[in-house]
Formats: structure tokens, C-alpha cells, sequence
């Protein structure tokens, strides 16, 4: 297995407004995304990975710095590319950044037309069905009317999940990993701490930071902080951090004397300096949004009634976050319906992030089902 060569983004101007489910409306907006692979003839070979909240649609490949020759690695770089479990010498590949994050597709940061000025707090909230109408826009203009398949990890797999349910003739198979059909209120609640770290933090400026030169370093380093202490599990950490100490003893103050305090520092220093605080707050609050059962009286069986599509739910032992109980909701709602769904429970010691991560079961399972979506692309484009 290799890696995809060096990998370049491309845009597409929509100037056709998107009415989204809050009444809004988004005009005059641009998506960004890349492709992988090659489209066949009839387009029945096209996927379409749908990221999670900080990613985007860089999803493998390489990016290089022509100054320094640094590789930047899609997020996802371990599942797609030629022989790897969605492989890019069977499949045509699609990542697309959604609108309202800051990878390039129209954001809070980008200008307002109406204002002149960057959107800033007015910037549109958004839904995961909003973020799906964009892409089946994108999908279009592609000439793609019908998918092999759709697939995301968390957030990601939200998005695959309403894609089946909103445009059910369009997808052949769904698979949704470490994913969700609606946040828990403890989820619900970790997300709204990390938006008020940010909404307090005195760069912020009411969402106008832009304005002022500044950017809300703090609240995004603590949102930061506080997300990724959900995406691990305990077990995980106390392997990797355990209680040790960065120095020889205790410093008695409150800077950093366990290495886990200098981890999460790092990793919210690190955000800090490439995510959008705006962005933030958007995906958190799509997060929250996205219950498709609401509409049905919270009966996930009637929301499921018109599914079309075969379906790979995975997740994860130790995933605390979206657990393997919330997996198996999606699955029994869709064998309520006698929808195709294959299972995987997969003992994995690394929290939600085991989705992003190298795992020889859970590579394989991946790598199993989409044989079997490529023997229904080749069963159609013989018949």
C-alpha cells in the first residue's frame, strides 16, 4: 500500500443561495475539495467522505511546503489511497470542506457581500442536513447522481446518516463509524463549556475578532482541551501519561507538573494557531442540532422508514464519546426497517480517535465491505 503523491484543492463558486433549516440563507458561496482516483464512465464509482468537526476535505494525499518541503498527510490518509481499505485504484474519491468551516469553502472569516466586511457573528448557523444539501449541490454540478457509497467518522458519520435518510435513491451503501443518531446530554454539555470558554474569552469581541486584529487564543486552547479529553479513553491516557511528572516533584503552583497538563496544553497551542473560533462554534452547535428522529417523536424506526441504502455501522469498545450503545440504536432502527446493516464492535484501546487511527480489525472490516461495494459497482456497470 502507498500513499496518494502529492494532492491539490479545488473550488467551486455556487452562486445559487442555500436556503438552510434556520430560515437564513447562504449566497454566493464557494465549497472546497478534492477528488482522488478516477471517475468511470457511468460515475457509479464515486464515494463521497464526509469530515469530522476539525478536519476538512483533505482527506489523503500530501500537501507539501514548497519552502520547507514538509508533508501535511490528509486526515484520513491511512483508509484512502490505492490499496488501502477505500482504494483509490477501484474507487473515485470525494472529500468537501462544509461552508462555515475555515479550510477555504465560504466561512465566518470570508467577506460578507452585503456588509463588505467578514461575516464574523453573522455568519449563518448551519445543520448537518444543510451541510449534505451543499454537497449533493456539488455532487451535481460533478455529474454524479448516485453514490457507491457515503462515509464519515463522527461528525462525518452524522452526515452519511442524513444523506441516506434525505436522498435515499442517491447512495447504494452508508457507512457510518464511531458516530451517533443524536447527541447525549452529557455530549450536549461538553460542547457548550468549550463554546463558553470561547464566548468569554475578551479577544472575541462578540464573534468580530477580525476586526480587531486578534484572535480568542484562550477559549480556543480550553475548547481545544476540553474536546480532546472526550476523544481519548481513560485507559489510553493513563498508558501514554499516566501520573508522570515533567520534573523531579511537585512545583506547588499551577503551572504545568504532570506531562498530560503539557499534552493538552500543546495540543490547544496547536489549535489555536490554525482553527477559526467562529467555526467552532458553528460545527459544536450542528453537533447539538442533529436528531433525525425529533421529527418522528424520537422514533429512530420511522425516521429510518425510507432508507434505500446498505449500511456498515462500526464503533468502538472504549469510545465514551459516542458510544457502542448509540451504534447499535442506528443499527436496530434499521433492522426494525429489514434494512442490510453489517455490525463491527471492535475492542480498541484508543477512545473515539480509533477511527482516525491504524487498526488491523477495524482496517479490515472497512476493507472487507467495500470489496463488497465494488462487486455492486462492477455488477452494474456490467448489467
Amino acid at each position: 500500500m502507498t500513499s496518494l503523491s502529492i494532492v491539490a484543492p479545488q473550488s467551486m463558486y455556487f452562486a445559487e443561495a442555500l436556503a438552510l433549516q434556520s430560515g437564513a440563507s447562504l449566497s454566493g458561496y464557494t465549497l472546497v475539495y478534492e477528488t482522488y482516483g478516477t471517475l468511470n464512465a457511468d460515475a457509479s464509482n464515486a464515494v463521497l467522505v464526509c469530515h469530522a468537526l476539525n478536519a476538512s476535505h483533505h482527506v489523503a494525499g500530501a500537501y507539501v511546503n514548497e519552502a520547507t518541503g514538509a508533508k501535511t498527510m490528509g486526515w484520513w490518509d491511512n483508509m484512502v489511497g490505492p490499496g488501502k481499505p477505500l482504494d483509490t485504484n477501484k474507487f473515485f474519491v470525494i472529500g468537501v470542506n462544509n461552508p462555515g468551516s475555515c479550510f477555504g469553502s465560504t466561512g465566518p472569516m470570508h467577506i460578507n457581500p452585503a456588509s463588505g466586511k467578514p461575516y464574523g457573528a453573522d455568519f449563518p448557523l448551519l445543520t448537518v442536513e444543510d451541510w449534505v444539501q451543499a454537497q449533493a449541490r456539488l455532487a451535481d454540478a460533478l455529474g454524479i447522481h448516485r453514490f457507491a457509497a457515503v462515509m464519515g467518522g463522527s461528525l462525518g458519520g452524522m452526515q452519511a446518516l442524513a444523506w441516506s435518510m434525505m436522498y435515499p435513491q442517491r447512495l447504494a451503501h452508508c457507512v457510518v463509524i464511531a458516530s451517533t443518531p443524536k447527541l447525549s446530554a452529557q455530549n450536549i454539555a461538553f460542547n457548550d463549556v468549550a463554546r463558553q470558554a470561547i464566548l468569554t474569552d475578551p479577544d472575541f469581541h462578540g464573534g468580530d475578532f477580525y476586526a480587531h486584529g486578534v484572535v480568542p487564543k484562550n477559549g480556543l486552547r480550553v475548547a481545544r482541551m476540553v474536546g480532546h479529553i472526550t476523544y481519548l479513553s481513560d485507559d489510553d491516557m493513563a498508558e501514554k501519561f499516566g501520573r508522570d511528572l515533567r520534573g523531579d516533584g511537585y512545583q506547588f503552583g499551577y503551572g504545568v507538573d504532570f506531562e498530560i497538563e503539557s499534552y493538552l496544553r500543546y495540543q490547544g497551542d496547536k489549535f489555536s494557531e490554525y482553527f477559526d473560533a467562529n467555526t467552532y462554534l458553528l460545527i459544536t452547535k450542528a453537533l447539538d442540532y442533529f436528531d433525525p428522529a425529533r421529527a418522528f417523536g424520537g422514533d429512530l424506526t420511522k425516521a429510518f422508514a425510507n432508507i434505500k441504502a446498505k449500511f456498515l455501522i462500526a464503533s468502538f469498545t472504549t469510545d465514551w464519546r459516542f458510544s457502542p450503545a448509540r451504534s447499535r440504536e442506528i443499527v436496530q432502527a434499521l433492522v426494525n426497517n429489514r434494512q442490510k446493516v453489517t455490525y463491527a464492535e471492535i475492542d480498541a484501546p484508543h477512545g473515539h480517535d480509533a477511527f482516525l487511527l491504524e487498526d488491523a480489525r477495524y482496517m479490515n472490516v472497512v476493507r472487507a465491505y467495500y470489496e463488497n461495494v465494488w462487486d455492486d459497482v462492477s455488477a452494474e456497470v456490467q448489467s
